[in-house]
């Protein structure tokens, strides 16, 4: 169980603080708005992981059930697309664009669901889960509900964690970046590296 926690912990942790929409955001509403408001908006973020973590969790279980076979192929599926974000990203502009926003101050329900819907509704999220968690069941003919469950407290509470940090430092973040243009080349290497790797785990 610890053999597989601690490389998925470790990856959700590499990937978390790389770049992307969710962290961007949140790192946004605490420039504009204040640390509250995008702890708010991050907690809404990771409270929409519970429904991808239950879609994945039900689903791949029934099909673990079904055939060792079907899930394999899912396993070498889901490492493919892995790869497939890798070249992405790879092909991606390096450079990280943070402004702060005009809109008018949301109230911290709204950002709540906002953030929530944000995660929820966004079709890749629930690809790479199906592609990201597989890989890391430390007993697949076991309670295979429980460990994808548990895999998804561990992945929100390091978002949660990370996506709060971020918001408190938002101001310090932001200088940051502007101050160091190149930091984006590092953080896309690092999501090349992260999203090869883990491929490479799920096959072997």
């Amino acid at each position: 169980m610890v053999e597989q926690l601690i490389p998925f912990l470790t990856a959700s942790i590499l990937l978390t603080v790389s770049p992307g929409p969710d962290i961007i955001y949140v790192l946004v509403q605490g420039m504009t708005n204040g640390k509250k408001y995008g702890i708010v908006t991050a907690l809404g973020l990771v409270t929409g992981i519970i429904v991808h973590t239950s879609l994945v969790a039900f689903g791949i279980s029934a099909i673990i059930k079904q055939s060792e076979t079907l899930f394999f192929i899912i396993k070498l599926l889901g490492a493919a697309y892995l790869f497939y974000l890798a070249w992405q990203v790879y092909k991606s502009d390096p450079s990280i664009n943070v402004k702060p926003t005009t809109e008018q101050k949301k109230e911290l329900t709204s950002l709540f669901k906002k953030g929530f819907f944000m995660n929820v509704l966004n079709p890749k999220v629930a690809i790479f889960f199906l592609a990201f968690f597989p890989g890391f069941l430390w007993e697949p003919q076991g309670d295979t509900v429980f460990q994808f469950y548990l895999l998804g407290f561990v992945f929100m509470l390091q978002a949660f964690l990370i996506f709060s940090t971020v918001a408190v430092l938002a101001g310090k973040i932001s200088v940051y970046l502007q101050k160091h243009p190149h930091s984006g080349v590092v953080f896309k290497w690092v999501q090349v590296l992260v999203f090869v790797g883990i491929g490479i785990f799920i096959i072997l």
